[in-house]
């Protein structure tokens, strides 16, 4: 029996039409575009306007990542969103998913490892294909941190954004897929990127909203310097883990957190500019989102094509890290996309009938 491998056959994302400018945060707090442009390469963000939820916006993503893939919901067997701002403690934000998309038979479940949560749920997805548990998932990672950013605190309230980006992954006897897959954690140093309250350690009360408490804070020094080095040691252990070396990745897709994260983390692996996907400058720190939102991006822009190998890596609060190699393939299945047009032509057929049967 042929090895089945993990493959990528469909990716979408959504932003939010609402455009946040550096201009407009001029406005609300003490900034600059200048200031803002040259600490992080932000120009721009997307913040989620009324009715839209972290749910909403995987479920936009999810629809346009089902569509490539020529695969209906009613055929997934998981739906796994990683996040940090769900809508609910609980029910999960991917069950809310499944149930709007009507995924009836797939199992799902959400993944909070902040902005590494989508890397993480990468990696589990194409453990549980490997391992037999699942034919294929709908990876999403979704964020409505806007609603999370205190606006008296420059230091953050410039940095994050909302969105969502999603892959479908299913098995396939192609010698493409994932790779490698590592993840870490260090959850000693958590407290230098959290949000405090509104959980059951402190629960919402009067005193915590009057006092900020749930809202994100963060050391950006501390950060900085733990992101960078956790970041190079993670992609050095997927390519190892992979037997590649960077000469042989086509493009780098990091996390978008800052841009000079970003540049210190292409340098130590000596990666030209031309091979590092970026997209801060548009969308600001879309956390768990960020690498799927790039993913969709690269793709359509023709920056990451079939066959190409691209490595991933992210950083997030917990603190947690972790890196993927993967061969890209980016198309359907070509067996399942010829019996998706056939059932796709059944049920035209059906429709019409139903609509000429007379009654009886």
């Amino acid at each position: 029996m042929a090895k089945q491998n993990a493959v990528v056959t469909g990716y979408g994302f959504y932003a939010p039409p609402r455009v946040v400018t550096n201009h407009d945060l001029e406005k609300m707090v003490d900034t600059s575009d200048e200031w803002i442009s040259s600490r992080t390469g932000i120009k721009e963000r997307h913040f989620a306007g009324d009715g839209e939820t972290t749910s909403t916006m995987a479920v936009r993503a999810a629809k346009a990542a089902l569509e490539r893939a020529h695969m209906r919901a009613q055929d997934l067997d998981l739906v796994i969103v990683g996040t940090c701002s769900p809508d609910y403690l609980f029910p999960a934000t991917a069950c809310l998913v499944q149930s709007a998309l009507g995924a009836e038979r797939a199992g799902a479940f959400d993944v909070e490892a902040a902005c590494t949560s989508f890397v993480s749920a990468l990696a589990l997805a194409n453990g549980m294909i490997l391992g037999g548990m699942a034919r294929n998932a709908l990876v999403i990672g979704a964020e409505t941190l806007s609603r999370l950013l205190d606006f008296k605190d420059r230091t953050t309230c410039v940095l994050f954004g909302d969105g969502a980006g999603a892959v479908v992954l299913e098995a396939s006897n192609a010698s493409v897929g994932i790779e490698s897959a590592v993840l870490h954690a260090d959850g000693s140093k958590g407290e230098l990127l959290y949000v405090q309250a509104g959980a059951t350690k402190m629960p919402a009360s009067k005193e915590t909203v009057e006092q900020g408490l749930h809202f994100i804070r963060m050391q950006g020094g501390e950060v900085f310097k733990l992101a960078v080095k956790s970041m190079c040691d993670a992609a050095e252990e997927a390519l190892a883990e992979a037997g590649v070396t960077t000469e042989d990745i086509d493009i780098l897709i990091p996390h978008q957190a800052n841009v000079r994260i970003i540049d210190a983390v292409a340098r130590r692996l000596h990666f030209p500019p031309e091979k590092v996907f970026v997209n801060i400058q548009r969308y600001g720190n879309t956390s768990a989102a960020s690498i799927p939102i790039a993913i969709a991006e690269a793709a359509d822009q023709g920056r990451l094509k079939k066959g190409d190998r691209v490595l991933l890596v992210a950083f997030g609060g917990g603190f947690t890290w972790g890196a993927s190699v993967m061969e890209w393939w980016g198309v359907p299945i070509p067996d399942r996309r010829e019996k998706s047009i056939v059932d796709r032509a059944a049920r035209t057929v059906d429709d019409l009938l139903d609509r000429v049967r007379l009654p009886s």
